[in-house]
C-alpha cells in the first residue's frame, strides 16, 4: 500500500488529539489551523513558523502559543454547558473558573481575562501570588474569584479588603481551623465574607491524579467536620454567608462514570447543606475534565471516554434530578477546568541534533585467514541468515550473541585488540538487523526474538529539555503527542527514542501515544545531511511550564505567540530564552562575580605564561559570550 498524508494522519493519530486544531497538509507538514476576528480559518505551517523566527534570532527549542487555540476552547467549554443547560430547561447558570496553578503565564491569564469576559469567566488562586494575579487581571464583577489552598491571616486579610471593590471573591473553607481563622478576620475588618465550603468525596477516581480526591485527599473536610463547620458557622452568625460548596474528585479524569458517581455523591450533600440553613447557590465541581492525550477515546490514563458535551449534559442532569426531587432550586454551576483550557495552546518545536543508529545494514568487512577464530565463526553466522531459511533464525540469533560475547571476553582478558572487537561488534549488529528483517514472515515469533526489534530502535538526539518542557513525561510518564513536523508525505523508515541534552540517563522519550496505550517508539525519518529535521510535542499548555525546574541548567526556551490577521500570520509576545547568565543567577549564582573570578584565574595563566595576553582577551570573550548566550545547542 502506496504512503499518504491520511497514512501520516492515521499513523500519529492527529486527527484525534487534534481535533480541528492541528492537521496535516499536501506538503507533509503540520499545520495549526488559525482563526481571526472574523472567524476565517488559516492553517499555518509550524515548520514555516519555526524557520521565521530561526530567521529573526530565536532558534529552536521554541515554545509556540496560539492564543485562538485558547479562545476557541474556552468558547467550547462554556457553550457546552449553555446548551446542555438549555435544553435541560436548567434554571441555574454556568460559571467556568481558570485554576491559575495550571499555567501562571502572564498571557495566558490576560487572555482568559479577556476572551473569558463575555462568559464571565473567572480565576482561582490557591497561594497570595495567585491571589495578586488573579486580583490584578480579574475586572468582571459577575466573575467568580475562589479562593482555596490554605490561607494565612494577610491572604484573608487582602481577599476580604479586595471584596469590597465589587469583586465576588470565594474564601473556601479547606480545613476545620479556617471556619474561625476566617471569621475572626472578618470581625476585625467589619467585612461580611462570602464563603465556601470543601469537602472530601468517598466516590473512588482513576488515573495519575486519583489520590487528589477521595478520603485521603489532602484539603477538604469530611462529613464529621463538615458537620462540625456548620454548627460553628451557625454559632456564630455567619451561616448565611455560605454560598459554595466545593469537592475536587482530581485531574485528567479519563472515565466519565466515576465524574457522575462523584456529582452525584456531591450534590446529596449540597441538598444537605441547604436543608441545615445555609443559603448556597454555587456548586463547585472542581477540576478533572479530561483531554484525549493518546486519541484513543477510551478510559486509558493519557486519554478519556467523554467529550465536552457529553461531560456537561451529564452534569446538568445529575444536579437538577437531585435538586428537584428535593424540591431546591437548581445552583449556579462551576467547574475549575484546566488543563482542558489551555492544553492545546502550546507546542514545543525542536531539532534533532545526532542519532545513533543500530541497525547495521553495511555489509561489514570479512575477517582476513588469520583472524581470530571467533571473529570468523560470528562472520559465517551472518551468511546463514536468510528468507529462505526462516527455521534457522532462533539458532543464529543464538550463536551470533555467544561468540560476540566471547570475542568481549577475549578482549577483557587482553587475547584480542580494540580493532578486532570492533569488527566484531559491526558483524553482530549486521547479523541481528539481517534477523529482524526476517522475523515478519514468520507465523509465531519465538520468546528470544520479539524484543529483537526494540533492541534496534535508534536514539535521536533532540535540542531540549525533558525536564525543562515535558516534566510530566519523566515525572509521571505522562503521554504526549509528539511527531516530525515536516516531511510527513514520506514514509517513515526509522523507530526512535529520543534523548535529550541533558546527559542524565533519564533524559529521554521512550514512551509515545498508541491507540492501544503505549508504544517504545516513535516512527521518524533519516534526517538528511544539511536538513533541519524538526519535531513538535503538542498539548503542553497545561503544567509543564510550570513544573519546568533546572536540571543541567538548561533554561526556558524562546516563546512567540503566534495569531492570524486578515489572513497574514503575526507574531506577538515574542520572549527571549532565558540565557546561561539567567540560569545562574536563578541557582544563586552572581553572573558578575563568576566573571570576576574567572578573569583572575586566566590574568594568572598569563603571569605563569601559559597563555598570552591576546589568548586571555580570546578566552575572556567566549567566556562572556557563553554567559550572555543560550542554553540550548546553538547552530554556528
Amino acid at each position: 500500500m502506496s504512503w499518504t498524508i491520511n497514512s501520516a494522519r492515521e499513523m500519529y493519530s492527529i486527527d484525534q488529539w487534534g481535533q480541528d486544531y492541528f492537521n496535516i497538509n499536501e506538503q507533509g507538514e503540520v499545520v495549526v489551523n488559525l482563526s481571526d476576528d472574523n472567524g476565517v480559518v488559516t492553517p499555518v505551517s509550524l515548520s514555516k513558523i519555526v524557520q521565521d523566527q530561526d530567521e529573526r534570532g530565536r532558534p529552536v527549542p521554541l515554545l509556540l502559543r496560539f492564543r485562538n487555540l485558547l479562545d476557541r476552547r474556552i468558547e467550547a467549554l462554556n457553550q457546552a454547558f449553555l446548551q446542555a443547560i438549555d435544553k435541560a430547561n436548567y434554571q441555574g447558570e454556568y460559571r467556568g473558573v481558570y485554576p491559575i496553578k495550571v499555567n501562571q503565564q502572564q498571557q495566558v491569564i490576560e487572555e482568559i481575562s479577556d476572551f473569558g469576559g463575555k462568559y464571565h469567566y473567572g480565576l482561582e488562586a490557591g497561594s497570595k501570588p495567585e491571589l495578586l494575579i488573579a486580583l490584578a487581571h480579574l475586572k468582571d464583577p459577575e466573575a467568580l474569584l475562589i479562593c482555596n489552598g490554605y490561607k494565612d491571616n494577610e491572604f484573608i486579610d487582602l481577599a476580604l479588603k479586595a471584596s469590597q471593590t465589587g469583586q465576588r471573591i470565594v474564601l473556601v473553607v479547606e480545613m476545620p481551623s479556617e471556619v474561625d481563622a476566617i471569621l475572626d478576620r472578618a470581625e476585625a475588618l467589619g467585612i461580611k465574607p462570602m464563603l465556601g465550603i470543601r469537602f472530601r468525596l468517598s466516590a473512588k477516581s482513576e488515573g495519575h491524579w486519583a489520590e487528589s480526591g477521595g478520603d485521603r485527599s489532602t484539603f477538604g473536610l469530611n462529613t464529621a467536620q463538615l458537620i462540625d463547620a456548620i454548627d460553628r458557622l451557625r454559632e456564630r452568625g455567619a451561616l448565611e454567608q455560605l454560598q459554595l460548596f466545593h469537592y475536587h474528585q482530581g485531574s485528567q479524569l479519563p472515565n466519565i462514570r466515576v465524574i457522575r458517581e462523584a456529582c452525584l455523591e456531591a450534590v446529596r450533600v449540597y441538598v444537605n447543606l441547604v436543608k441545615e440553613g445555609a443559603p448556597m447557590g454555587i456548586l463547585d465541581m472542581g477540576g478533572g475534565l479530561a483531554i484525549d492525550y493518546d486519541g484513543s477515546q477510551t478510559n486509558f490514563i493519557s486519554s478519556c471516554n467523554y467529550g465536552l458535551k457529553e461531560y456537561a449534559t451529564d452534569l446538568v442532569e445529575i444536579v437538577q434530578n437531585a435538586c428537584d426531587a428535593a424540591g431546591i432550586s437548581h445552583p449556579t454551576l462551576v467547574t475549575e477546568s484546566g488543563r482542558a483550557v489551555v492544553a492545546h495552546y502550546s507546542v514545543l518545536a525542536f531539532n534533532v541534533l545526532d542519532v545513533t543508529d543500530f541497525k547495521e545494514h553495511e555489509v561489514p568487512e570479512a575477517p582476513a585467514a588469520d583472524a581470530p577464530q571467533m571473529l570468523r565463526y560470528l562472520w559465517e553466522i551472518q551468511n546463514r541468515v536468510s528468507p529462505e531459511k526462516p527455521h534457522l533464525l532462533q539458532e543464529c540469533f543464538n550463536d551470533a550473541l555467544f561468540y560476540r560475547d566471547q570475542i568481549r571476553s577475549l578482549f577483557t582478558n587482553g587475547v584480542v585488540d580494540l580493532r578486532t572487537r570492533a569488527q566484531g561488534e559491526k558483524i553482530y549488529w549486521y547479523t541481528i538487523t539481517k534477523i529482524a528483517e526476517v522475523l515478519p514472515q514468520l507465523n509465531e515469533v519465538p520468546e528470544d526474538l520479539a524484543t529483537l526489534e526494540s533492541n534496534l530502535i535508534s536514539f535521536y538526539y533532540a535540542n531540549f529539555s525533558v525536564f525543562q518542557s515535558l516534566p510530566d513525561q519523566w515525572a509521571i510518564d505522562q503521554l504526549f503527542p509528539i511527531m516530525p513536523l515536516q516531511r510527513l508525505d514520506e514514509e517513515p523508515s526509522q523507530q526512535a527514542i529520543l534523548a535529550d541534552i541533558t546527559c542524565d540517563c533519564d533524559g529521554k522519550v521512550d514512551q509515545f501515544i498508541d491507540v492501544k496505550g503505549a508504544k517504545r517508539h516513535l516512527p521518524i525519518h533519516r534526517p538528511k545531511l544539511g536538513e533541519n529535521y524538526l519535531i513538535g510535542a503538542f498539548l503542553v499548555g497545561a503544567y509543564q511550564e510550570t513544573l519546568g525546574d533546572l536540571h543541567n541548567l538548561l533554561g526556558d526556551p524562546h516563546v512567540v505567540s503566534v495569531a492570524v490577521e486578515d489572513g497574514e500570520v503575526i507574531y506577538t509576545n515574542e520572549v527571549e530564552g532565558d540565557t546561561v547568565a539567567d540560569v545562574l543567577s536563578y541557582v544563586e549564582y552572581e553572573p558578575k562575580t563568576i566573571e570576576k573570578q574567572f578573569r583572575a584565574i586566566a590574568e594568572k595563566a598569563v603571569q605563569k605564561e601559559k597563555i598570552t595576553a591576546k589568548q586571555r582577551r580570546d578566552l575572556m570573550d567566549s567566556f562572556r559570550a557563553t554567559l550572555n548566550g543560550y542554553t540550548y545547542y546553538e547552530q554556528d
